[in-house]
């Protein structure tokens, strides 16, 4: 019996070529019957991996010439792009056939859907470019400290795993580039100076609370004041977003315990006390924006 491979070498000077398959169907052609071998041209798919998406169901060709030879519709081809593009997205062939085989999911569902995955791998890929740049720019300049030294001045207040995350979720926004910037120049007296800083306003703040300071009175304004110089050390925070950063004292627990081990009901006193401070300025802290 002759294989697909063999029909494909025979064939080669009795059939249109895939480009010309693609231009009779350009052209209007509903009948198409396209060998493994054209569809492999066509597509950029192995034959190979045609014959192993055939038998595992992902895609079936719909048609078989009369000597047994796998043939494929535009039905069959439109299929095969559709798993090429949930492929690029990173999605197992197992994973694809189940979207695929969705009842009542048309064309245009599983395009919409495409788009967005793909639309998310450039929201991806474009935050990975800005970290690469950032980190050239680091080493042009020359990284003054290395994790090691950080983890030596924080303790374990200083967790590599909680700059993973704040650049995952801010790592695409001008405040995380300008932080970025700041601490490519810091020298070690410069990071040691700044933990300082911040113990003194974190013990501050716990006396403060400690000692019965109101939320809206003057002392407490004036930590609000000093907390809010102490974070523009990173980048320039307004008292807005002083508001939306202390709502997320209360909000991650993590940051909770970090307060509320200096004091209990730290977390929450330092969050009343920002927003009160707002208010004094005429921010509504119930409408901040990151602004």
């Amino acid at each position: 019996m002759v294989t697909d491979s063999e029909q494909e070498h025979d064939g080669a000077g009795r059939r249109d070529t895939a480009v010309d398959a693609a231009v009779n169907a350009a052209a209007g052609d509903a009948d198409i019957a396209m060998t493994v071998g054209e569809v492999s041209t066509l597509l950029g798919v192995s034959v190979r991996a045609l014959h192993h998406w055939d038998e595992t169901g992902l895609v079936h060709p719909s048609r078989r010439s009369a000597a047994g030879y796998r043939l494929y519709c535009e039905t069959d081809i439109m299929r095969i792009q559709q798993v090429l593009v949930y492929r690029q997205t990173g999605m197992n062939l197992a994973d694809i056939k189940m979207v695929l085989d969705e009842p009542e999911t048309d064309a245009m569902t599983h395009l919409r859907r495409q788009r967005e995955l793909v639309q998310g791998q450039i929201s991806h890929l474009q935050q990975m470019l800005s970290s690469i740049d950032m980190v050239m720019e680091i080493h042009q300049s020359g990284a003054r400290i290395s994790v090691a030294e950080m983890a030596e001045i924080w303790g374990t207040d200083w967790d590599p795993i909680y700059v993973e995350e704040a650049q995952a979720r801010w790592g695409d926004t001008e405040d995380w580039a300008e932080s970025y910037r700041r601490k490519a120049r810091m020298t070690r007296a410069d990071w040691e100076r700044a933990h300082e800083e911040t113990v003194a306003l974190e013990t501050a703040l716990a006396e403060a609370m400690r000692s019965g300071v109101k939320p809206g009175s003057p002392e407490a304004n004036a930590l609000a004041r000093w907390h809010r110089k102490d974070f523009n050390r990173w980048f320039e925070v307004s008292i807005s977003k002083q508001v939306l950063i202390a709502r997320g004292y209360v909000a991650d627990e993590r940051f909770a315990r970090y307060y509320d081990k200096r004091a209990p009901g730290l977390a929450a006193w330092l969050k009343d006390v920002i927003d009160a401070s707002a208010r004094s300025e005429g921010v509504d802290p119930a409408t901040a924006t990151w602004e």
